[in-house]
């Protein structure tokens, strides 16, 4: 008898990218980017991560919710990143986003856009969440820049808030409304052949 492949997880989908929560095996990989000396400074962490200290924060996520969302981007079949929904407060309608997109061959190649804009529909359309926030450090223009694209507009500044590569650095904090956001998802829908019901 033939063994049958399982399948894949699916939570949120578009044409290149999948959405699906984090599973243990992704351990390893966000292990390694967390401690990429490219990728350390745009995160909130300095310090070294054991893989135990990454399994500790997976063995706690289902303690989080539903206040805070951490889903693993996929795409050609591997994991590439992850995205999240973050300070998920239903009385205001309102969550921050944060991602990270840890394998450099899909830097710059549109894949953190398109995983953001699906998770934004989810946020928007699913939640019925109003405003999705964000913050960049200044000298990361690629965030910057996919923040835009995707409809934040920039709320305000933090000045020399940040220390990175021996000085300090803005810390800009960004924000998308639902009905901001809903002409780009047309757009984008309509692209990326996405349907609703």
């Amino acid at each position: 008898m033939s063994e049958q492949k399982s399948q894949p997880i699916v939570f949120l989908k578009s044409n290149r990218v999948i959405l699906r929560p984090v599973l243990k095996e992704d351990i390893p990989s966000l292990t390694k980017w967390v401690n990429d000396p490219e990728i350390l400074p745009f995160l909130g962490r300095y310090l070294p991560v054991m893989e135990a200290d990454e399994e500790e924060w997976f063995n706690n996520l289902h303690k989080r919710k539903p206040n805070h969302i951490v889903l693993a981007i996929i795409a050609d079949e591997k994991i590439i990143g992850t995205m999240g929904l973050h300070r998920i407060s239903m009385k205001d309608r309102v969550a921050t986003t944060g991602a990270l997109i840890g394998e450099k061959d899909y830097w710059g190649k549109g894949y953190g856009s398109e995983a953001k804009m699906i998770l934004l529909d989810y946020a928007f359309n699913t939640l019925n969440l109003r405003k999705i926030c964000s913050f960049v450090i200044a000298f990361n223009e690629r965030s910057y820049k996919y923040s835009l694209k995707c409809g934040y507009k920039e709320e305000g500044r933090q000045r020399k808030h940040i220390y990175r590569f021996g000085k300090y650095w803005d810390q800009i904090f960004l924000a998308v409304f639902k009905e901001d956001w809903l002409p780009l998802w047309k757009e984008f829908s309509k692209e990326h052949n996405i349907t609703n019901l």
